[in-house]
């Protein structure tokens, strides 16, 4: 029986696309860049995706991530712009300004309070989370929130989950299940750390690696007949 879930954030319970979107749009506005098109964001978005993967596998720090994908980007874009530090700052603030819930997460969190303990567990920076989770009220629906920045490591490390499982209360990993759509952080985080994996795949990709995965859902609702509440 789940009694513990521990949701990502990014791509599970917030659209994070659309985030990224609006936050580079903004960015290049403030910075007086020029257009940002369509073809621009999915360029970045990609080199993203590159650097956070390569900070799951433990090749690189943060900083770098957060630093080194827009200088990437940028040449790519053949863009001339150093400010980086700035750029990123502002990028963190303006990521934490669009709100958008995947499969209505909020009121599913709602119904959900008075069944299991649910936590947020999430590799995105401390300012860009922070802000997130005020403004869609997943810091006051959530039991507690537990950011990489705060805790020093990150999804998919053993030091991140064996800091969640330290500050919430003791149960049997048996009764602890994550719910996320990356299969390197979410997923792989939940196999090293011995709990339930709920995969989110609403596109059905297929599981390429070598991971167990115990639950396969589409739409975020799906949860309730995990738990067994439908």
């Amino acid at each position: 029986m789940i009694k513990v879930i521990l949701w990502d954030i990014d791509g599970t319970l917030l659209d994070f696309e659309a985030a990224e979107r609006n936050a580079l749009r903004e960015c290049f506005s403030i910075f007086q860049l020029g257009a940002c098109t369509d073809t621009m964001i999915a360029n970045y978005s990609s080199i993203n995706t590159t650097y956070w993967n390569r900070l799951e596998r433990g090749e690189i720090s943060k900083q770098q991530v957060l630093l080194e994908r827009f200088q990437e980007f940028f040449h790519s874009e053949q863009i001339c712009f150093h400010d980086i530090e700035a750029f990123n700052q502002e990028y963190q603030i303006q990521l934490g300004n669009t709100i958008c819930f995947i499969d209505h997460s909020d009121s599913l969190i709602q119904e959900l309070q008075s069944l299991v303990k649910q936590y947020a567990v999430t590799n995105g920076s401390l300012i860009a989370q922070k802000r997130k989770l005020n403004k869609s009220g997943f810091d006051q629906l959530l039991d507690d929130v537990f950011i990489s920045d705060q805790i020093g490591a990150e999804k998919p490390s053993r030091e991140f989950f064996d800091y969640v499982f330290l500050h919430i209360d003791q149960y049997d990993k048996s009764e602890i299940m994550i719910v996320g759509d990356s299969l390197t952080s979410d997923m792989k985080g939940g196999n090293l750390a011995g709990i339930k994996c709920c995969w989110y795949n609403p596109q059905n990709k297929k599981n390429t690696m070598d991971i167990t995965i115990d639950y396969t859902i589409q739409n975020l609702y799906q949860v309730k007949e995990i738990i067994g509440c439908i």
